[in-house]
């Protein structure tokens, strides 16, 4: 069985995950937790970085989040989301993807005044990623004022860092993984 979508409208409904791509997808249980953190999404826009099979922005949508983008360089992450997202006939108002490297896509949301209310980092372990992001994510002006920056990373990754805009506000283990959540100052 594959990876499902946890809650709401599109509860139980399984999604493709990427054909060949190194990506390592988030365990059912771990997203649940992080929707228990998060509690209501309703209408809120939504940002799903190293977004693999877009399990995120997906799960957040069906709990009514107004609105997903999807980033991902990997063209066969690309695929699988726009499959996923074809196979759930959501609406095309709903998401946004772009095949682009974070470090591409950060700026040019900044640049053109976009603010997400979740930001979900999901990067390849062990690779310094999750640091590095969080630090472009404290300096780009994308987080909107009462947003919060999810990252998911390997639970021996530091990501102790000083960030002016982003405070950490909860750290959860499991298994190999950590939950690590931001808010803005």
């Amino acid at each position: 069985m594959g990876m499902r979508i946890i809650g709401g409208e599109y509860r139980s409904r399984v999604l493709q995950m990427p054909k060949g791509a190194e990506v390592r997808p988030t365990q059912d249980r771990v997203r649940e937790a992080i929707f228990n953190i998060l509690g209501d999404v309703t209408g809120k826009s939504v940002l799903d970085l190293y977004a693999g099979s877009g399990a995120f922005g997906l799960e957040a949508i069906s709990r009514g989040a107004g609105h997903a983008t999807f980033v991902d360089n990997n063209s066969r992450c690309i695929t699988a989301i726009e499959e996923n997202v074809g196979a759930l006939a959501m609406p095309e108002s709903k998401y946004n993807i772009l095949r682009a490297s974070v470090s591409v896509a950060l700026p040019r949301f900044d640049k053109d005044g976009e603010r997400f209310d979740l930001i979900f980092l999901d990067p390849p372990y062990h690779k310094d990623l999750a640091k590095n992001c969080l630090i472009s994510i404290d300096y780009y002006d994308i987080l909107s004022e009462f947003g919060l920056v999810i990252v998911e990373h390997f639970k021996k990754d530091n990501l102790e860092t000083e960030l002016n805009t982003l405070e950490k506000i909860t750290e959860r283990k499991y298994g190999d993984t950590s939950v690590t959540v931001y808010r803005k100052t």
